[in-house]
């Protein structure tokens, strides 16, 4: 990696790409879903929200939002609305790193000099090994070696170190996709994606009753209705609300995001429960 290195980004989610589709859109953002091995997806922004770089400014004058705050602010926007982590992949001129969000807790990361320098926590690694379920000796001691100083191994090879471990749970990455490369990203349909797609914005009625069919037929089916739900959409908004005004507060589109993303799960969640109760099929 050197000053001249693109600037980019992947999100690998922890499920099948079913369960991705419906959330991914309400990033209203352009994207591209893909398998990526046993039980992971992955999607690549196809825009660059992050207007070209940490130091770029935009045609107003206003300083570019950093990739890894947009990315961070993605993936939590992702995992506070389902039941599986995603974990961000970036990468500039300077510097790359990832970031791991799972549901409510606070995400975790760790960032290299493009030189390859730790510039983390070393915590960071054992947090990130014990939320992915990954081996508690063999893999934390292959993660804690990102973490040492080694003049042969640039943020780019962190990086697939960091992917070298994932492989062992099932992740395999699209033929020709590497992190950090300026090479092509294949396209959709092409014999290095042939299951890929694009996730396009239709519109908060079709996402929002997309994302409904979703999550009634999984894991949080249970916890659509009743009590339970309505605890939960309480929690949800109680915490976005301070998200979205520290996301304000510091120019942050993505963590802002997440914060109106988080007190939009809860409020459809009351509605939902309350249309619930008042149908047809309520049971009283």
């Amino acid at each position: 990696m050197d000053a001249t290195s693109p600037v980019g980004a992947l999100l690998l989610c922890r499920t099948a790409p079913e369960a991705v589709r419906p959330v991914a859109r309400l990033l209203r953002e352009p994207l591209l879903l893909a398998p990526a091995g046993d039980g992971w997806s992955l999607l690549v922004p196809e825009g660059e929200p992050w207007r070209g770089g940490r130091r770029a400014e935009s045609a107003t004058g206003e300083a570019a939002e950093p990739v890894d705050r947009v990315m961070g602010g993605w993936a939590t926007a992702l995992a506070v609305g389902s039941t599986w982590p995603v974990l961000a992949l970036w990468w500039d001129g300077d510097r790359a790193g990832y970031t791991l969000a799972a549901g409510f807790r606070r995400p975790v990361g760790y960032v290299w000099l493009a030189d390859g320098t730790p510039a983390g926590e070393d915590e960071a690694m054992r947090t990130f090994a014990e939320r992915l379920g990954l081996d508690p000796v063999l893999d934390v001691q292959a993660l804690e070696a990102l973490t040492r100083p080694d003049p042969d191994a640039d943020a780019r090879v962190r990086l697939r170190g960091l992917l070298a471990v994932l492989t062992r749970t099932g992740l395999a990455l699209p033929a020709g996709l590497e992190p950090g490369e300026p090479g092509a990203r294949p396209d959709p349909g092409s014999e290095g994606w042939p299951d890929a797609e694009r996730i396009e914005w239709t519109g908060w009625r079709d996402a929002v009753q997309v994302d409904l069919d979703a999550a009634e037929h999984s894991r949080l089916g249970p916890w659509m209705r009743g009590p339970r739900a309505r605890a939960l959409a309480g929690a949800q908004l109680a915490a976005g609300l301070p998200l979205a005004l520290w996301g304000a507060a510091r120019r942050s589109g993505g963590w802002a995001f997440a914060g109106v993303l988080l007190m939009a799960h809860g409020a459809l969640g009351l509605a939902y429960d309350r249309i619930r109760a008042d149908g047809p099929d309520a049971t009283g």
